[in-house]
């Protein structure tokens, strides 16, 4: 039921509505002089509509701009303080699978990535809000400089929620939502690999300005096409959609890191083209080599073997005579029923073009409604998704984007209920070697919801739930390659450092605190959160998934992470023999704790020890 105003009408609000009425290209977003973002009127661009000569203005420039884009690429930029902590109680076969879920606000969780997987992922698939005006975002608060950022980051923890409602009553409606989205693509095109991709999924409602977006972060000489797919086939006749054109479609917005000729399969099982023809042992399709005619070019009568053709009224040769002339002496002209086709051979065909289908039916892709009914099947129709993507579509995506025969990496950093880790594992099952990393805020469920009632705590716990059944699934339908599939993934959470204030901000400390500080570890961090934190900063490529062995060399507990990647030993008391035994394995990395020497000596001379037994090892402290 609406509720009274209970207050005069606003005149400035009604004038902008009527102004936004006949002059929709005059309604902008910008700042107030207190700083708050409202609806207003680009009084330029309103001159310029009256006037019946070009008006004197802002000097004009072919960009995208909004209010909180400065604010945006501070978030982008800013450091943060911030580590992942190994949950193995949530995970599936922690110690041997290479597949990574990750709980926390993916802008902090994809800025702790940078280092082990800059310019390494393959694919990266995004599925945001779509901004319909009954969506959460993610609720960023950067509006102070980065130093104060990072200050803030390393010292308090997330407090109350990650989401806020973005209503269409918002006045900074799509502002919020560009400022949410632009950091999150700038730091996905530092991870995706040279011939990286990025799909996102959207609608109606951002598709344009998300295309602005990315043509300005990745360049629109990158974007490689749009693809729309059929997303619903039962009507919707309730609330706004009884008001406008019902739409059973959403687009996928594909960008690459670099443009690369040869990068796709072709998109798409059902569009895949066959070649019923041979010709001495060559297969080939046949297709037209007339267009229609808007124009009086290429009309010409041309000399075939079977005599003279000439074009009909309303066509065209598809080229000039020269090239016509050409195909046909090379033996790419054949004529059926007296009219000219040309000749693709499946042996040409892949070298001059990959094939990129734009629409996808529900037949190709599936849709959403089969895509909530995988869900329900799995964990239960008990999970509180309106919507959720198909399998199906994302692992079209995921082979058309990645080679069968490499081992690449999928990052899916608003995975919701986990469609993409299940279409990695049905893609593997199919023989290719791919590896996910999943990103989910631990966004709470709503306790009256039936998601709540029937035991899950946030959204991340409904997707790893997803997974697990999934995976299992998975591998007693693959019968006799079902034990080789990887159907396992880590679990970690986005938190504060392990490291105190103290690491980062030394000169904080004064004479009175200096006692508490003689340890520059939490005390509530085990030797795996230690672990996991130097393989983050030191940008171990797969360093979250390496396989990790402890041991006990000389009473004390060393890791080994990847037989000689990396040793590890965070206990105290380590001497010169203790030193020497590690020095030679020949690790090509060692760490220790900086307090964690039982001799001065034995500090000062670690690095020298290892310059003689093992000269390759790069050797650092906590």
């Amino acid at each position: 039921m609406d509720k009274l105003k209970m207050h005069t009408p606003d005149g400035t609000k009604e004038n902008i509505d009527r102004i936004a009425e006949s002059f929709p290209n005059c309604i902008t977003e910008t700042k107030n002089d207190k700083g708050v973002v409202t609806r207003t009127i680009d009084f330029d661009q309103l001159r310029q509509e009256l006037s019946e000569q070009a008006v004197d203005g802002p000097r004009e420039r072919y960009h995208l701009n909004w209010p909180g884009k400065r604010e945006a690429l501070l978030a982008a930029n800013a450091p943060i303080a911030r580590t992942l902590r190994p949950v193995p109680s949530e995970s599936v076969a922690f110690e041997t699978t290479r597949h990574l879920f990750i709980e926390g606000d993916n802008l902090e969780a994809m800025k702790l990535l940078q280092e082990s997987y800059l310019n390494r992922i393959k694919i990266i698939y995004m599925d945001p809000p779509y901004n319909t005006g009954h969506d959460f975002l993610y609720n960023d608060d950067f509006k102070e400089d980065s130093a104060a950022y990072f200050r803030r980051s390393n010292q308090v923890d997330d407090a109350g929620s990650r989401m806020v409602a973005n209503t269409d009553a918002n006045g900074r409606f799509h502002s919020d939502w560009l400022t949410m989205m632009y950091p999150r693509l700038r730091l996905a095109r530092t991870l995706l690999s040279p011939t990286g991709i990025l799909c996102i999924s959207i609608h109606d409602a951002e598709v344009a300005n998300l295309k602005l977006m990315c043509d300005e972060v990745f360049g629109s000489q990158n974007f490689v096409g749009q693809v729309t797919w059929k997303a619903r086939v039962k009507p919707v006749n309730i609330g706004e959609a009884k008001y406008r054109p019902q739409k059973e479609v959403e687009y996928v917005l594909l960008y690459q890191r670099q443009l690369t000729a040869g990068t796709f399969s072709p998109l798409f099982t059902g569009g895949v083209r066959t070649y019923p023809e041979d010709l001495n042992g060559r297969k080939y399709r046949l297709a037209t080599i007339l267009k229609s005619n808007r124009g009086v070019n290429f009309r010409s009568t041309m000399t075939f073997s079977l005599g003279d053709y000439t074009p009909p009224d309303g066509q065209r040769w598809q080229a000039g005579e020269d090239v016509i002339k050409q195909l046909n002496e090379d033996g790419y002209i054949e004529f059926r029923d007296g009219t000219p086709f040309k000749r693709y051979f499946e042996d040409e065909e892949g070298a001059e073009h990959d094939p990129f289908y734009c629409f996808m039916e529900g037949d190709w892709s599936s849709t959403s409604e089969a895509g909530k009914s995988e869900l329900n099947r799995l964990v239960g129709n008990r999970h509180g998704f309106d919507t959720v993507k198909p399998v199906r579509l994302i692992r079209t995506l995921l082979e058309a984007c990645t080679a069968p025969d490499q081992e690449q990496v999928v990052l899916d950093c608003f995975c919701g209920s986990g469609t993409t880790a299940q279409a990695v594992m049905e893609a593997n099952a199919a023989g290719r070697i791919l590896r996910y990393i999943m990103i989910q805020l631990p966004e709470p469920c709503d306790e009256d919801g039936e998601a709540f009632k029937a035991g899950f705590r946030t959204v991340a716990d409904i997707g790893k739930q997803r997974i697990r059944r999934a995976g299992e699934a998975i591998r007693e339908d693959a019968g006799l390659n079902g034990p080789r599939l990887d159907i396992g993934f880590r679990v970690f959470r986005v938190d504060t450092s392990n490291m105190k204030d103290v690491y980062y901000q030394p000169d904080a400390v004064t004479q009175e605190t200096l006692h508490g500080l003689v340890d520059n570890i939490k005390e509530d961090r085990s030797d795996e959160d230690l672990l996991f934190q130097v393989l983050l900063d030191w940008g171990v490529y797969y360093g979250m998934t390496l396989p990790i062995k402890k041991e006990l060399i000389a009473g004390k507990t060393v890791y080994l992470v990847d037989t000689n990647a990396l040793v590890a030993c965070f206990e105290p008391g380590i001497d010169e023999a203790f030193i020497k035994d590690l020095a030679k394995r020949k690790p090509l990395r060692a760490v220790f704790r900086d307090n964690g020497y039982g001799t001065d000596a034995a500090k000062i001379n670690v690095e020298q020890i290892f310059k003689l037994l093992s000269p390759g090892t790069e050797v650092k402290s906590l």
